[in-house]
């Protein structure tokens, strides 16, 4: 038999193609997630830390405040909160904008997977398509030869049966 070739062969490799390009974009996307995530970790723990500090200078001013002190001093300490919670206030609104950053580098994430995905269940419709397709081909080729053996046989049959004749 001859090998026939796939009629859609190109459009195969176009498709292998194009899902090998959404692999690559997904694996770009996935670390930039990781990243923007590891980011919003540090982010978090520098809040958390500034947030921690001013708990602890809320808890000390109390307890100064308690045993008695000067209004000097006092107004120092609210002054310093202020600026302390200023910068709570900065850290905050940073750590909400990276977590929206995260949220939009998220959702590149989910569309990139499913653009993969989608281009996966192309390749694979295609492949089934040419395992049929082969198939076909093989049936169709046996039954030339069959056909053919066919014709060849009685072929024989005649030209002995002339033979046996004369």
């Amino acid at each position: 038999m001859k090998q026939i070739k796939y009629p859609l062969d190109q459009l195969m490799r176009i498709k292998k193609k194009r899902f090998d390009q959404a692999v690559q974009v997904l694996e770009e996307k996935t670390r930039k997630l990781k990243k923007e995530q590891e980011k919003l970790r540090r982010l978090e723990k520098e809040r958390n830390e500034v947030r921690k500090h001013k708990a602890e200078k809320i808890k000390q001013f109390n307890e100064e405040f308690d045993m008695g002190t000067t209004s000097e001093k006092i107004k120092q300490k609210k002054i310093y909160l202020e600026v302390v919670g200023e910068k709570l206030a900065q850290k905050e609104k940073i750590v909400t904008d990276q977590k929206k950053v995260v949220q939009a580098v998220l959702k590149e994430f989910d569309l990139a997977k499913a653009d993969m995905i989608q281009k996966k269940k192309d390749v694979e419709k295609l492949e089934i398509h040419k395992k049929q397709w082969q198939k076909e081909i093989k049936y169709f080729y046996e039954k030339e030869m069959e056909k053919e053996h066919d014709e060849l046989g009685s072929s024989r049959y005649v030209v002995r049966k002339i033979k046996k004749n004369h």
